[in-house]
């Protein structure tokens, strides 16, 4: 195995286990009836804007289970032009939106968006999660990129 095969399978093993530790954290908060994120509970009012609590998060998890399956496939994006440029292009789109993600709860956390909700009551579970975020967004940044170079050579 290369050099770039082997960064591009642990990089997208990184950023398919990010998107694992989303799904489990989204099946634990339907469970539990909560929304939010783990460290990062939703305020009261957003209770009061989703009929079934269970459902949403549990769409949310079936969401991050789709995001597994598509870093997955960056280790060997399909050889048809037209699935492996789609695979890319949400790739690239969900890295933009857990990017933002992670930036707005970090932004959250420090206190600088109040406007997103108060600082999280437990900070270590917050910490875990941008943590988590974080080195899921680098892990499918460097896959998406090894991918995105291989489908220009072909």
């Amino acid at each position: 195995m290369t050099r770039s095969s082997t960064k591009q399978l642990v990089s997208a093993l990184v950023a398919c286990a990010g998107a694992l530790a989303y799904t489990v954290s989204k099946v634990d908060l339907a469970r539990d009836g909560e929304l939010g994120m783990p460290g990062f509970p939703a305020p009261p009012e957003a209770y009061t804007q989703v009929a079934d609590i269970t459902t949403a998060q549990l769409g949310n998890a079936g969401l991050g289970l789709l995001m597994a399956v598509v870093a997955l496939l960056l280790i060997r994006p399909p050889a048809a032009r037209g699935w492996r440029w789609a695979v890319l292009g949400v790739s690239w789109a969900g890295i933009a939106m857990i990017g933002a993600g992670v930036i707005g709860f970090g932004a959250r956390a420090a206190g600088l968006a109040p406007g997103l909700g108060d600082a999280p009551p437990r900070w270590a579970t917050a910490a875990a999660a941008l943590v988590i975020g974080a080195v899921w967004v680098a892990g499918w940044s460097v896959a998406a990129v090894g991918a995105t170079r291989s489908a220009r050579e072909r």
